[in-house]
């Protein structure tokens, strides 16, 4: 029997509001304050003619105090945690004006951090800023770096776990109509995406992937269907089996959840994933300490179940397809070979060159499954090269489109979500690297830098060209040591908030079109 375990609990945590009063300054050991001042000199000016932060500053009780205090720190230091006079745990935040929002997250990240290290009961959020927009904003990091830093990624011990004592943020002051339905609904998809990513291969086999998934579905009404090894054969699915032909276990297989809300029509909009619960490398077995951390090869399949997720918590209109590639790279007496010729499902036969670039091969039959059924825009997630970590660095995620259009569309979707994406070239003559003398194409290149943008136009051939398509390479964004943005663990979930950016866009888009 394998081992499993209940589906994660998101938290519950009071979001208040209420008006800056003298009880916002009352001491209580069971709470930890956050006091967000602004850092620019335009800021009203205080009674005694102060501009800025040191304005806002006369608003408390402690203003001589906490000045002094600020005065003791590095000029740029943000945030600076202190204790008040009456022994708040305090985190101040200087906030800019017009400042992006990887930098807020980021913000928000170091400012709850140290508070929840004191296991407070409340936090309260003072905003002692003039524009509401920028507290509007910065409250809604706050509420995605605490949702991100209370939840429990999974430990397997027998021992009990600490529990987070938080139970009520309070915001204090002036936040116009602040939403935090957008924040909660991205926050419980990343977490369900990191928890997924935790899990150690043996806790998640594709059999149970499909578990979770399937539960989930039922959990949310959701439509499921899993299009096993016999079906897939069935439809000569040969990328994607090249991969499995190793397997001890033929629990593989591609699952297509489906959601329809009351009322929708239209084509869906459809997310992809690349769902490699482990990865040896195959006949090209991976060496050293490479294979160490391959369970997490299918975060970009929990990517796009965590944004499914979050699209139907808030309420998404659209018709939305979800497409995860589930399966294990394994090595034995039955795996391809380096030069072996295979079928895809949409007809096209690859020459395999690398057996450890088996990402794209299960990605090639689950895109063209997906075209099939003739979705409005692919969106899909994929832990695919070390090429674009060496492009990027490990702090923005990679992306290729067969739409030119979309290049600056998908550089403001990331930059406003705060999950930052960079696109890449997607030019048709990279196809002349990629001529097989045996084959319509290889695999990957023998050699050679470059292999994300190789990558992205093999995959290409497998999208219908009438179809709209995002492949987000997100090796270089899926995991960063000590945290990024508003996540304080290395796996990052990296992606969903990007995702629900960008099928909301397509859909405003589309409206403006036809308006």
């Amino acid at each position: 029997m394998k081992p499993t375990l209940p589906l994660p609990v998101f938290p519950t945590i009071a979001l208040e509001t209420t008006s800056l009063t003298s009880a916002a300054w009352e001491s209580d050991n069971a709470c930890g304050l956050v006091l967000l001042l602004p850092n620019d000199s335009k800021a009203s000016k205080g009674p005694n003619g102060q501009a800025g932060q040191w304005a806002a500053l006369e608003q408390t009780p402690w203003a001589d105090a906490l000045s002094l205090r600020l005065a003791a720190f590095p000029e740029k230091t943000n945030p600076v945690v202190t204790t008040t006079p009456n022994g708040l745990r305090t985190a101040i935040g200087f906030i800019d004006e017009n400042v992006s929002s990887f930098k807020l997250l980021t913000l928000a990240r170091k400012l709850v951090g140290p508070l929840l290290n004191e296991r407070p009961r409340q936090i309260r959020v003072v905003s002692l800023l003039d524009d509401d927009g920028a507290a509007q904003a910065m409250a809604n990091a706050l509420v995605a770096a605490v949702h991100a830093a209370v939840f429990r990624l999974p430990k397997i011990t027998g021992k009990p776990e600490p529990v987070s004592a938080l139970a009520t943020v309070t915001f204090v002051g002036a936040y116009g109509e602040v939403d935090f339905s957008h924040a909660l609904a991205t926050a419980e998809g990343n977490n369900l995406a990191r928890w997924l990513t935790q899990l150690p291969g043996n806790y998640l086999t594709p059999a149970l992937y499909r578990h979770y998934a399937e539960t989930l579905a039922k959990q949310e009404g959701w439509g499921a269907d899993f299009i096993d090894l016999k079906r897939l054969e069935k439809l000569g699915a040969g990328a994607f089996l090249s991969v499995t032909e190793a397997s001890p276990n033929r629990d593989a297989g591609i699952l297509h959840l489906t959601h329809r809300p009351k009322g929708s029509s239209g084509p869906a909009l459809a997310l992809v994933g690349k769902g490699i619960c482990f990865d040896t490398g195959g006949t090209n077995l991976k060496v050293g300490g490479g294979m160490l951390g391959m369970h997490g090869d299918m975060q970009g399949s929990a990517v796009a179940l965590g944004t499914f997720l979050a699209l139907t918590r808030l309420g998404f209109k659209q018709p939305l397809d979800c497409w995860l590639a589930l399966a294990e790279n394994h090595i034995g007496p039955d795996a391809v070979k380096c030069n072996d010729v295979i079928t895809a499902l949409n007809g096209t036969t690859i020459e395999l060159i690398n057996t450890d670039a088996e990402g794209r091969m299960v990605l090639a039959d689950t895109l063209a499954l997906a075209s099939r059924e003739k979705p409005a825009a692919i969106l899909d997630y994929a832990t695919l090269t070390g090429a674009v970590v060496a492009a990027l660095g490990q702090r923005m995620a990679g992306a290729m489109t067969n739409r030119r259009d979309w290049v600056e569309p998908i550089i403001q979707a990331g930059e406003h979500c705060g999950e930052r994406v960079w696109p890449m070239p997607y030019e048709d003559d990279y196809d002349e690297d990629l001529e097989s003398q045996v084959a319509d194409t290889l695999q990957c290149r023998t050699q050679g830098a470059g292999d994300h943008l190789y990558a992205a136009r093999f995959l290409g051939r497998f999208v219908d060209q009438g179809i709209g398509w995002v492949h987000v390479d997100m090796a270089s964004s899926g995991t960063h040591k000590g945290g990024l943005a508003q996540i304080p663990t290395d796996v990052q979930g990296f992606g969903v908030r990007f995702g629900v950016e960008w099928f909301s866009n397509r859909v405003k888009a589309k409206g403006a079109a036809t308006s």
